[in-house]
């Protein structure tokens, strides 16, 4: 017999007493699903034996690590039974492209055509799955022979990804006969992944699952168009310069290419700052360019960059941070924890910005103020502007896209841009890289360059920063004029360089240990990329330093 300790109860076991065989003792304690277990405070599957001695406690859907396991498990659930439903012979590649409406948009490719019945007859194939509770099996491998299973299952993504593993082994998961790689842990059967759907859009479907706020119900599917255009136009240009996964990307690298792709991904960013610009300078009863964009989407150099190109075609822009028009901190609201909530719409004077962009509208000079971040106050030393015939405003911030922010303004003067960093990358067909990934990196490395915060501190702040980001921003990114995808496809090369030592540095015995052991994971499948040859102007700049513009 064994005993652990299970969230403060001690118990005992047969010895071969495997996790998810307890499951069902405990989970009355728990709101929601039970899918991993944390055990001496290491994340586990729960396939594992339980252990003299350990300390255990129950990971539910309700948790990021839950929710990660659920939707890999809803992956290979759903590859599985398309390859039964359709037939192997007949499918090229199911690939997991990126996030939309909530959830995930697959692009299948094959001798095959994705309807309604089709979906309806995977969807059945699913629920016998999840009735039938089918183990998902592990095992381990030499990644060698990793490459080669690879090879000869078609999965030639993968098989090009483990050619640039260092790791001597690699885990790999097996439901019914249908083997493949996934980034992360599952669940331990399928009787675990109970909500789902799949629903056909454009040229693929949307695999819809549960979230973390909601983990029992699956969420309507509502179309991003805007948003599905510009994920789209990443994904064409990927595939036109050869580079779809970060197995490419690698083999780019290592041929001696990363200075070429550098240039060429500056200068399309370039050129589609250049056509915005080129839209609101063909409007001239524009006069407000309305910014906004989640957290480390490079929205300061992106307005920078804006305003060159709107220089270049005549006009005067003057940049305005709405972050000036906080009220003083002693009257800002505060959220549930007690903490100031500075990313609520209530943190801004909106009376007085209102009144202050009317002002300019007609012609008017105004004193603008600048905010004191030290003293938590708004002060006023003399910024005075006047709006010329050619004069226009670039304004920047969270709640540009939102009306409310910006109500008393003629609607027809506003120009809305939604800029966000995209990622168009893969890790492969079937692991996405999700673009809050990417700009947690971004603002880890940024925050301690200009902050002096540790990684552990941003890691600890990002689920606060996402909860403003849902409320805030997202709601309202369809109704910018134009998007702006902020991602660079060789940046997480650049950035590995500098957000593993800090991400090292994070101890084992503290709460934002599990989150950098994966990033530090995940960040293993790119190859570093030098930053000498990247462009002063450049977004990336904008997180790694030496910028041109006061960033």
């Amino acid at each position: 017999m064994i005993k652990a300790v299970i969230d403060g109860q001690e118990r005992e076991y047969e010895t071969d007493t495997r996790l998810f065989q307890i499951v069902d003792e405990f989970q009355s304690g728990y709101e929601y699903d039970i899918i991993l277990a944390s055990v001496n405070g290491k994340l586990t599957e729960l396939h594992k034996k339980i252990k003299n001695g350990s300390q255990i406690h129950f990971i539910t859907t309700a948790e990021k690590p839950g929710m990660q396991a659920y939707q890999r498990t809803a992956t290979l659930m759903m590859l599985k039974a398309f390859h039964e439903v359709v037939g192997d012979d007949r499918i090229e590649r199911l690939a997991v492209d990126f996030s939309v409406g909530k959830g995930f948009f697959v692009e299948p490719r094959g001798n095959f055509e994705i309807t309604e019945e089709l979906l309806a007859s995977v969807k059945a194939k699913m629920r016998e799955y999840v009735d039938q509770k089918l183990p998902i099996m592990k095992r381990s491998v030499n990644t060698q022979e990793a490459v080669e299973l690879f090879d000869k299952y078609g999965m030639h993504d993968k098989a090009r990804l483990f050619s640039f593993r260092r790791v001597s082994r690699t885990n790999l998961y097996n439901l019914g006969g249908f083997e493949d790689y996934f980034y992360g842990y599952m669940a331990q059967n399928t009787g675990y992944i109970k909500y789902f759907d799949l629903v056909p859009y454009e040229y693929g479907f949307v695999l819809m699952l549960p979230s973390m706020e909601n983990p029992s119900e699956v969420p309507e599917f509502v179309p991003s168009r805007k948003l599905f255009e510009v994920l789209k136009e990443s994904s064409d240009w990927g595939r036109k310069m050869e580079i779809e996964d970060v197995g490419a990307l690698n083999e780019q690298i290592c041929r001696g290419y990363a200075t070429k792709l550098i240039l060429i991904q500056e200068a399309l960013q370039e050129k589609r700052i250049g056509q915005i610009a080129e839209m609101i300078a063909a409007q001239p009863d524009k006069k407000f360019v309305m910014i906004a964009g989640p957290s480390s989407s490079g929205k300061t150099t992106f307005s920078y960059r804006l305003s060159i190109q709107l220089q270049a075609l005549g006009l005067k822009p003057h940049p305005i941070a709405v972050d000036d028009y906080f009220v003083n901190r002693v009257n800002s609201p505060k959220d549930e924890n007690g903490e100031y909530d500075y990313e609520a719409l209530e943190c801004l004077d909106i009376r007085q910005f209102n009144e202050d962009m009317n002002r300019l509208l007609a012609g008017e000079t105004v004193e603008l103020p600048q905010y004191n971040f030290i003293t938590g106050e708004r002060e006023y030393k003399g910024k005075f502007l006047t709006l010329g015939r050619g004069d226009i405003l670039v304004i920047e911030g969270i709640h540009c896209l939102n009306d409310k922010f910006s109500y008393a303004l003629p609607k027809e003067s506003k120009f809305k841009i939604y800029i966000s960093a995209l990622t168009q990358l893969n890790i492969d067909e079937h692991n996405r890289i999700p673009t809050t990934d990417g700009r947690l990196i971004r603002r880890m490395v940024r925050d301690a360059r200009t902050r002096g915060a540790t990684a552990r501190d941003t890691i600890n702040r990002w689920p606060s920063v996402r909860r403003g980001e849902e409320k805030n921003i997202f709601p309202y990114q369809e109704e910018a004029d134009v998007m702006f995808n902020s991602a660079s496809v060789y940046e997480l090369s650049v950035l590995k360089l500098y957000a593993e030592p800090l991400l090292f540095q994070i101890p084992r015995d503290c709460p934002e240990y599990g989150e950098a052991k994966r990033l530090l994971k995940f960040m293993d499948y790119f190859l570093g990329v030098d930053s000498r040859t990247i462009p002063n102007n450049s977004i990336v700049r904008e997180f790694i330093g030496d910028s041109c513009f006061p960033v």
